[in-house]
């Protein structure tokens, strides 16, 4: 099969890939779709190896048909319109996937659109209800409010009926985000956003903040907290190292940090969140409650360019990849 891969000088290029066997639990999806990752970005240089076992292609998620269905699927069949979760193997004609992890495609979907769910939307599923315990009448602070799991973090907040601040780096990036039904967006280039969040909490600050920044927000980010408050650490792009970290915070106001990563979850988790969420969003998605957001899409020779796009940091919702048989 074609599939994009990976130059010694860490440019993309189309060239042959061995085509995925499909187990007895698998299924064999021809793939339409495919979205792009900051993931992908570091993963080309080296930064971000996958997991034991995984594609060595990059992608983390896919739609498409189902070509080959394995002798023990019982709920599938040849020809569905499918799009799921990867820990690699995105970018390639072929993915082979779980059986439980395939999600089915609503009927008005694109398959551009059905590739830009599944890791967004997990992740921002997994990390505001299953480690966050966002509620109904909390409030969320979520960084990069523009980005792909921001606007998808935007909208499942909302649906749980919480209320939802956002930071984002430009006056178009914050009416979309405001457009989408958060409640505040602050302007994060005009200086700290602590002051401004306190003002919108009455002082108290936020119950549960989803942050992709890391190191040069950890102060503020602390700081923005209320009692019993939740940081969920996603990425980061700010940095990884913090010096002289006062613990007193987290006693007096009983904070918890939670790191995670979604890739690097066992098959069975990865099965479990996925039927959870499709529990929760199938008929959000199937009466436009829910929306993917779509920034741009390119064919796959335009690989490249659009990695840089994502690298200048200028998309709004999710890059997409045209995948072409």
């Amino acid at each position: 099969m074609k599939a994009v891969l990976v130059s010694q000088d860490t440019k993309l290029y189309i060239g042959d890939a061995p085509k995925p066997n499909c187990s007895e639990n698998e299924l064999l999806v021809k793939v339409k779709a495919t979205a792009l990752n900051r993931a992908d970005l570091l993963q080309k240089r080296g930064h971000y190896p996958p997991p034991i076992g995984a594609s060595p292609i990059l992608g983390l998620e896919m739609s498409g048909v189902v070509e080959e269905v394995g002798t023990s699927v019982k709920d599938w069949k040849i020809g569905d319109r499918v799009h799921a979760l990867l820990p690699g193997g995105g970018y390639a004609q072929y993915a082979a996937i779980p059986a439980g992890m395939a999600m089915r495609i609503p009927d008005a979907f694109s398959f551009e659109e059905a590739a830009a769910i599944p890791e967004v939307y997990l992740t921002a599923y997994l990390n505001m209800f299953r480690l966050g315990g966002l509620k109904e009448g909390q409030t969320v602070l979520i960084h990069a409010g523009a980005s792909g799991v921001g606007t998808a973090a935007i909208q499942l907040a909302k649906e749980a009926k919480a209320r939802v601040i956002v930071t984002a780096g430009s006056q178009d990036k914050r009416e979309f985000c405001l457009s989408l039904g958060a409640d505040i967006a602050i302007d994060y280039k005009a200086g700290s956003f602590v002051d401004k969040l306190k003002e919108a909490t009455d002082g108290k600050g936020v119950n549960l903040i989803l942050d992709f920044i890391g190191a040069s927000y950890w102060e503020q980010n602390i700081a923005s907290l209320d009692i019993d408050g939740r940081l969920i650490l996603i990425g980061t792009m700010g940095g990884s190292k913090i010096q002289n970290v006062d613990l007193g915070p987290f006693l007096f106001k009983r904070i918890q940090v939670i790191g995670t990563a979604l890739r690097s979850q066992s098959v069975d988790q990865k099965i479990d969140l996925t039927r959870s969420f499709s529990e929760f969003a199938a008929p959000r998605f199937e009466d436009g409650r829910l929306k993917p957001i779509v920034d741009s899409v390119w064919d796959w020779e335009e690989a490249n360019e659009a990695h840089a796009l994502m690298e200048q940091n200028k998309n709004i919702g999710k890059i997409i990849l045209r995948v072409q048989s």
